[in-house]
């Protein structure tokens, strides 16, 4: 897709984005990742959304890509991740068309912390800030493997625990979690979210077998919280936005109508 590389400052931070696609709507779709995630490893989201609308992908302050490589500027709380995200809102939202966030994991949890007036609804998809995730005997391992001796059949390992049973990570992610383990240590997720009182329609999912956020623990945390249903994933996993993309799309659909 035809795209345009951005770089400004917003809240203190460095920051950069990728912009792609119209759709031919006025609806402006601002993607945030999760850890160890960034624009450039979300494509096939990016494609799914920008064949519909105008999209914006963000790389987070702390994490590996383009913005700013600092892991202390948030010094652990979410409200800093909030304004950031507030001021990427303000300056990526093209005209008065309405403005959709999109989160994944640690990203919903950011997108949960931002009380931007300009933003006109949330999709959250396997939402940190809710509860603590949950780290598995399988999950600890596969981490240490991956993280001691960064190597394309530990990152493979460490991916596979993320899907649902039987999923298959792309070539390019297994090289791009390899480089993360050789070259950079990401800023760790900071905790619970405190969830602005302004009202915001949301869509909130995970994945049937998300090992790190399961159905069964996020369901009455988000009713509670949030006061939405817990939207199931058949067959997905942590990493729904890559096993299921169109679906997620789907979901933006309905928040921007």
């Amino acid at each position: 897709m035809p795209h345009e590389r951005e770089v400004f400052e917003a809240n203190g931070a460095k920051t950069h984005v990728v912009v792609a696609g119209g759709g031919g709507g006025e609806t402006t779709v601002v993607v945030v990742p999760g850890t160890n995630f960034n624009a450039a490893t979300v494509l096939p989201l990016a494609t799914a959304l920008s064949r519909r609308y105008r999209t914006v992908l963000a790389d987070v302050p702390g994490q590996p890509g383009l913005s700013s490589g600092e892991r202390g500027l948030a010094e652990g709380r979410l409200d800093w991740y909030g304004t950031w995200l507030s001021e990427v809102v303000e300056a990526c939202a093209s005209g008065p068309g309405p403005v959709v966030v999109l989160g994944h994991s640690f990203g919903a949890a950011i997108a949960l912390s931002s009380a931007s007036p300009r933003v006109d609804g949330q999709v959250l998809v396997s939402p940190g800030g809710l509860i603590r995730l949950r780290l598995t005997p399988g999950v600890l391992c596969a981490s240490v493997a991956w993280f001691a001796a960064p190597r394309p059949r530990h990152s493979a390992r460490l991916l596979r625990t993320m899907y649902a049973d039987g999923g298959t990570p792309r070539t390019e992610l297994v090289d791009w979690m390899t480089l993360v383990a050789r070259h950079a240590r990401s800023s760790g997720a900071p905790g619970l979210a405190i969830v602005p009182d302004r009202p915001v329609p949301r869509r909130v999912v995970t994945g049937e077998h998300d090992v790190f956020l399961p159905p069964r623990r996020l369901e009455a945390a988000v009713h509670r919280r949030l006061g939405v249903e817990l939207g199931v994933i058949e067959g997905a996993g942590h990493l729904v936005i890559e096993e299921e993309p169109d679906l997620v799309a789907d979901l933006v659909d309905r928040v921007a109508r």
